[in-house]
């Protein structure tokens, strides 16, 4: 009986996730075919709306105050790149303010009071603000310099980021043309991409969803979020909307689906980029995606009742609730792994059919739609270089599964945990002047034991005969062993 309960139960999760992966890799087929429908990613359409306002940026006298907020937190490595670039942005003075948002307790500080003052005998109008506690983290830090600003329009640029001059000229226009749009969001680039594998696949990972997915959902009327950085928000809409809020690690989207509740719209920008640093290593990698899979999951938990009871279109809610939980897909891939091979050894189950149905009918199609839309990322955003580029995909795979377990951790802890502890992801910087360590985390160990797990799997597949599913468990294998050896190498060079 005991036997029989375990069986039925590891089939049952094993089904559930393969159809639950099936779900979500055909939405990635229907998201790639949206943006098919607007695949013109070369702005003709913005650079025509841009020019009919060029030149109400000639008048100055009927321009409005922009607030430019850089927050920061023990950034010494990047604070000067990022202040030095948003002060060169191209906006009048008198009417550009900047707002360093610097909650460290560093050397930064010194560094960016000499720099502010700096900047201010320049004729800038640039000021430093400071809190007493973090409550908040990010979200407090922007709450707090809006109440302490001017602007009619914010823009919002995190310290890993380089904002070109033409920014505001760029995105103003766009806002003005439609004056229930809440926020304008940027292309995220990559200027360190080619330093490592690792920041490669990272690069062809964040073209999917700037190039493939914003595109595809708000040029086809569905919710698109706010990435955090390198957009500039409406004030009324924030205000609008509830303001800043602090009850999730990912108030970027959480303020950005308010919003679009509230009956604002959002406007993407995919002509318009914004090149950012890449996190250089695995355990900042995973810090940064861990908290992106923690915060998603508490702003589906805090907003998806408030979406459903929206009147919106059930294709809106659908796509709203899948964009809303898709690192849960992590989670789902870490169970699959965990239910394959008790399966197999000593359990009564028709192998065969287990092997014909549910793996060519649902992991195939599962797996194919994320592929696909990298693919079709490189074709279309980089249409001189595509095909060398294509060829990281085999890495960005390993490594998605390698990161797996971490990500799945972060979604049970979203889903049932109420801790908002901000965990940033440390910055190297083109000097590197101070090396910022990530939080000690025994994970590593744990991706090992999967690695040893996946790799038993695999050998009992092999003896058993049934092959269709051992490139996928090798992947796994591969995947584990890559980021926790990795990690556990960074950490013990950060020791030494």
């Amino acid at each position: 009986m005991t036997l029989t309960l375990l069986s039925d139960f590891f089939l049952f999760t094993y089904v559930c996730c393969s159809v639950l992966l099936l779900l979500y890799g055909l939405n990635t087929h229907y998201i790639v075919y949206l943006f098919l429908k607007q695949r013109d990613i070369s702005g003709r359409d913005d650079l025509e709306k841009e020019a009919r306002y060029a030149t109400r940026f000639e008048a100055t006298e009927s321009l409005p105050v922009v607030t430019t907020q850089i927050p920061l937190y023990n950034e010494l490595n990047v604070a000067e790149r990022i202040i030095r670039a948003g002060a060169a942005i191209d906006y009048p003075k008198p009417l550009h303010e900047i707002q360093v948002l610097d909650d460290s307790d560093d050397e930064t500080c010194a560094l960016v009071d000499k720099l502010v003052e700096e900047l201010q005998e320049d004729g800038f109008r640039i000021l430093v603000l400071r809190r007493e506690n973090r409550v908040g983290y990010k979200a407090g830090a922007l709450e707090a310099g809006m109440q302490a600003s001017e602007g009619v329009f914010i823009g919002i640029f995190d310290s890993d980021f380089l904002p070109p001059r033409e920014f505001y000229r760029r995105v103003l226009p766009h806002l003005w043309a439609d004056e229930r749009c809440a926020f304008a969001q940027a292309r995220w680039g990559h200027f360190n991409e080619s330093d490592s594998w690792l920041t490669r696949a990272q690069a062809m990972g964040v073209d999917g969803h700037f190039i493939i997915e914003q595109t595809a959902r708000n040029r086809s009327g569905l919710f698109m979020n706010f990435c955090g950085t390198a957009g500039v928000w409406r004030r009324a809409a924030i205000e609008d909307s509830g303001g800043w809020q602090h009850d999730t690690v990912t108030e970027d989207l959480d303020l950005s689906y308010r919003a679009q509740l509230r009956g604002w719209h959002a406007y993407y920008i995919p002509s318009l980029v914004v090149p950012a640093e890449l996190p250089p290593s695995y355990r900042a990698y995973k810090s940064q995606q861990h908290r992106w899979a923690k915060g998603t999951m508490q702003t589906a938990r805090k907003l998806l009742p408030s979406l459903w009871r929206a009147p919106l279109s059930l294709r809106e809610k659908v796509q709203g609730t899948v964009h809303l939980t898709h690192y849960s897909l992590h989670l789902q891939m870490s169970l699959l792994a965990v239910s394959i091979l008790p399966l197999l050894v000593g359990f009564s189950l028709d192998i065969g059919l287990y092997r014909s149905v549910l793996f060519l009918c649902l992991l195939i199609p599962a797996a194919a739609g994320p592929s696909f839309g990298y693919f079709v990322s490189q074709y279309h955003g980089y249409p001189d270089d595509w095909k060398r580029r294509v060829l990281r995909l085999p890495f960005l795979l390993v490594l998605g599964f390698g990161i797996s377990l971490s990500n799945a951790r972060a979604v049970v802890s979203g889903l049932f945990s109420n801790d908002r502890t901000f965990i940033r992801t440390p910055k190297k910087g083109a000097l590197a002047v101070k090396q910022y360590a990530v939080r000690k985390d025994r994970l590593p160990l744990f991706e090992l034991l999967f690695a040893a797990y996946c790799a038993v799997t695999v050998g009992s597949l092999l003896f058993l005969h049934e092959y269709a599913l051992v490139p996928f468990v090798v992947i796994y294998t591969l995947g584990y062993s890559l980021v926790g050896f990795k990690s556990i190498g960074e950490a013990r060079a950060c020791r030494a």
